[in-house]
């Protein structure tokens, strides 16, 4: 299973998706509220998978994206928005993200895409 940091700044949010992610036997090894702190996490981390709001005070997590993509190429994030526009969806996977995924979150597709991005097949 794999090593997954979560980025919200709504707890609620972070605590769903923490929930689904345990249920079925991923690691939650951080949570962040900004991007700046997705990055420093990262940094510290080094997480198989980031799932990362788009709309965060302090960085957006598209910034945050460019910046760990950047970084470390390799990094694998799922973007997170309740705005699940078109736009937001390429620009998300222009900054590098792996998948989207949108709020409310839908359990089946959260891990969908989770175990898409991660490689693992179900």
């Amino acid at each position: 299973m794999a090593r997954i940091l979560i980025v919200d700044d709504a707890k609620f949010m972070r605590l769903n998706l923490s929930n689904i992610l345990k249920r079925v036997g991923h690691e939650v090894v951080g949570e962040g509220e900004n991007g700046k702190e997705a990055i420093k996490m990262f940094r510290e981390l080094h997480p198989d998978l980031v799932t990362m709001d788009i709309t965060m005070p302090v960085m957006s997590g598209l910034d945050a994206v460019k910046e760990i993509k950047h970084e470390f190429p390799d990094a694998k994030v799922i973007m997170c928005s309740a705005m699940g526009q078109q736009k937001m969806v390429v620009e998300a996977i222009e900054a590098g993200a792996k998948d989207f995924i949108v709020k409310p979150f839908d359990e089946n597709r959260v891990l969908e895409a989770i175990n898409r991005v991660i490689g693992l097949t179900v």
